[in-house]
């Protein structure tokens, strides 16, 4: 008889120990081990180093065809956008996102267009078939306006949370496009294991993965997501997959952002913004403009700050407020921006730029639930907080940008160009930037640019006289 042995497995980097360790010494994580459940196949074979006959050739690169004139179209651009300009035959896309984000609701309009012209199979492992025919109805009325019509036959559902049973359904269906909600909720009765656990997640995944290259089936896989914002499951999870997508929001905004931080078939840098409403989620097609549509024209702390999101610039506000601190020592909060960048920003306009900031609370917020995380909102925020503590309005139709440096210098960014024309196109006037050293650059017309070397200069140039 098979004897039944465990070890643990860091659920973030797959180290595995003999015995659960309160840190990993492989990437620092703490309580990060989880309980892998093995099954021994009996004493080690003599012929464990024997050469096994190899069932695959090699081939050359001239023999092979490129799969980017296959991908299945989807007409929800900013989701096309996002995994490369549609979907690859043979993917493997997981997507991950906190609780009523949005993921089932957007994978569901993708499986209703998508089966027009192909067969799709909706596998739900938390929702009854019912249920999604709801959602489906709901979608379809708010979108037309009328009672639900017919959908597309090749739509088909199917709730089932054993793969074995799900693969012999994709035999006979023989499917274009498989959508598993979620990857938490499949088992394979061969292990002893609970749906969840490490090793279902990574047995699973990895058979979704074998079956998707094999077959030329593209498959989507809803993950969820622990309390730190990732996928829940061990870091090989992420690994395995072709693409790992995120829908990220604040759950009381409408507005969704899709990123996608590992992509095999486009770039990782590219974001999709969507807006949460009664007919599923809708395009933003600009989205600079839908941030600044509730901004206060001459309000002191307010600034347009524009961060490059992939290829796309995007306007958003940034807002700043200092107050006198009750505590013995002042409060920095920070939404939507790095608290340490934060910290930065608020060390350098004490000490380069002069303002008493020791004895204020400073409050940071980026309008629309949109996370800035590169350096060139450095100039909005510190402009922000400079308005707010002065109390004086910066110029309503300027945009600032800009890197912050240590000694109060202003650094370029780069894209500028790009920035400045996405500026330029929503009506503002004025551009402040850091003093640029190639006088080459081509720049859109019609707007001012207007040039400082540091920080104490960008912010008398931007407060409204």
């Amino acid at each position: 008889m098979a004897k039944i042995r465990t070890h643990y497995v860091c659920r973030e980097c797959g180290r595995t120990a003999a015995k659960a360790l309160g840190r990993c010494p492989q990437c620092g994580e703490w309580e990060s081990y989880q309980e892998e459940i093995l099954e021994a196949t009996g004493p080690r074979s003599s012929s464990r180093n024997s050469i096994v006959a190899a069932d695959s050739a090699p081939i050359t690169l001239n023999e092979l065809q490129s799969q980017d004139s296959a991908r299945m179209n989807i007409s929800i651009q900013e989701f096309s956008r996002v995994l490369g300009g549609g979907v690859v035959p043979g993917s493997l896309v997981l997507m991950g996102g906190d609780p009523g984000i949005g993921k089932s609701t957007l994978l569901l309009q993708t499986a209703l267009e998508i089966a027009t012209s192909k067969k799709v199979l909706y596998i739900s492992g938390e929702e009854s078939p019912s249920q999604i025919k709801m959602r489906a109805d709901r979608l379809q009325a708010s979108s037309n306006g009328k009672s639900p019509s017919a959908f597309p036959d090749s739509l088909l559902l199917l709730t089932e949370t054993n793969i074995n049973s799900i693969f012999q359904h994709v035999r006979n269906e023989a499917p274009d496009l498989l959508i598993v909600d979620s990857i938490q909720t499949i088992y394979d009765p061969a292990l002893d294991s609970g749906a969840g656990s490490i090793t279902q997640l990574r047995q699973s995944s990895d058979k979704f993965r074998q079956l998707a290259k094999s077959s030329g089936l593209a498959i989507f896989l809803i993950g969820h997501v622990t309390k730190e914002g990732v996928i829940a499951g061990p870091r090989l999870l992420e690994h395995m997959v072709d693409t790992v997508l995120y829908l990220e929001g604040d759950r009381y905004q409408s507005y969704r952002l899709l990123r996608a931080v590992k992509n095999r078939f486009g770039a990782t840098d590219e974001v999709g913004v969507f807006e949460m409403a009664q007919n599923g989620m809708l395009e933003v097609r600009n989205p600079s403009e839908a941030f600044l549509a509730e901004r206060v024209v001459n309000s002191p702390g307010s600034a347009i700050a524009v961060s490059l999101e992939g290829t796309r610039p995007l306007l958003v506000e940034v807002q700043g407020l200092t107050s006198p601190t009750t505590f013995g020592n002042p409060r920095r909060s920070a939404n939507g921006i790095d608290m340490n960048r934060l910290l930065l920003i608020a060390a350098v306009l004490t000490r380069r730029v002069g303002l008493k900031l020791g004895d204020q609370d400073v409050f940071v917020n980026v309008v629309g639930g949109l996370r800035v995380s590169e350096p060139a909102a450095d100039l909005a925020v510190a402009c922000s907080i400079a308005s707010s503590i002065k109390d004086q309005p910066l110029r309503a139709d300027t945009v600032f940008i800009g890197e912050l440096g240590l000694s109060g210098e202003l650094r370029t960014v780069p894209h500028s160009s790009a920035r400045i024309k996405e500026a330029q196109a929503l009506g503002f006037k004025r551009a402040i930037i850091p003093k640029r050293i190639r006088k080459n650059e081509k720049n859109p017309k019609g707007i001012e640019l207007v040039e400082a070397r540091t920080l104490r200069d960008a912010i008398k140039l931007g407060l409204l006289a």
